[in-house]
């Protein structure tokens, strides 16, 4: 557990330790600034803010992010989160997962997260690939991919977690690209000041693992808002996480309006400011 440090900046004097030039920078960066603009308008300070993280290369940003937060198990940061909204139902939580994290050992609580609507934003990063641990496949690997865990090569295809997330009634689903910074940050200002459990996948490279995966950017298109459920779905679809002809579409895929946690609970409604 972590509590925030008496001063405004966002950074910390913790040694990074992710490999030169990996994507984690740029959401890092992009982090900031989003919390940095939300706190400009005088309506949240960064008091306001609270985190949870998994285990992997992207839950270090917990070192790195001076935010007060928790640093949790395997797969446990979605549930946290909740209940740090349940002891306080004006903290805006972030909660930073990868497709290892919050497809395997998180899976449970990625579904069951939909459906509670809690008011939070899930920042996921997904390189298709368990890198802290040696590039295990996760349930986005391509088929195919072969690892140390896999030496015969995933024969598994993919899930796609957008279009389980629309099958759990999502009322908020985007995805950006890492390496786009201005967008990412646009697209998570949108997801924080959302009421409602808003899920960002942000599609990274990994440098050393399971790098057949990368450079998908030729692929990738910006889309407009998008509130339409069928249109949403077809959308999901377009990018498969196996085939590489298929377009990425980036944005808001899906936003919609649904009482949340808050608005069920007349006990936590009570204590909203």
């Amino acid at each position: 557990m972590k509590t925030i440090k008496n001063n405004n900046s966002l950074s910390t004097k913790e040694t990074i330790t992710w490999c030169p030039g990996c994507p984690n920078f740029m959401i890092l960066e992009s982090v900031k600034k989003t919390i940095e603009k939300i706190t400009n308008s005088k309506k949240y300070n960064k008091s306001d803010f609270m985190m949870t993280t998994d285990i992997g290369c992207n839950s270090k940003i917990f070192d790195y992010l001076n935010l007060s937060g928790i640093y949790c198990l395997p797969g446990r940061a979605i549930p946290t989160a909740i209940g740090i909204k349940i002891s306080n139902p004006n903290a805006k939580v972030l909660t930073f997962s990868g497709d290892g994290g919050a497809y395997s050992e998180g899976m449970s609580h990625f579904v069951h997260a939909f459906r509670y609507n809690a008011d939070m934003t899930l920042i996921l990063h997904d390189n298709q690939s368990f890198s802290l641990t040696t590039g295990q496949p996760t349930p986005t690997t391509q088929k195919g991919y072969v690892s140390k865990a896999k030496p015969q090569g995933e024969e598994n295809n993919p899930l796609n977690p957008l279009l389980l997330a629309i099958g759990s009634g999502a009322t908020f689903i985007a995805r950006c690209n890492a390496k786009d910074i201005k967008h990412t940050q646009e697209v998570l200002e949108k997801a924080i000041k959302h009421k409602g459990f808003s899920f960002v996948e942000v599609i990274q490279d990994c440098l050393i693992f399971n790098t057949d995966a990368n450079n998908k950017e030729k692929r990738m298109y910006k889309i407009k808002e998008n509130k339409n459920l069928d249109k949403a779905i077809t959308l999901a679809r377009e990018y498969d996480y196996n085939s590489k002809n298929g377009k990425i579409p980036l944005g808001i895929i899906y936003q919609t309006q649904a009482p949340d946690l808050t608005d069920k609970w007349k006990q936590l409604k009570s204590n909203t400011k």
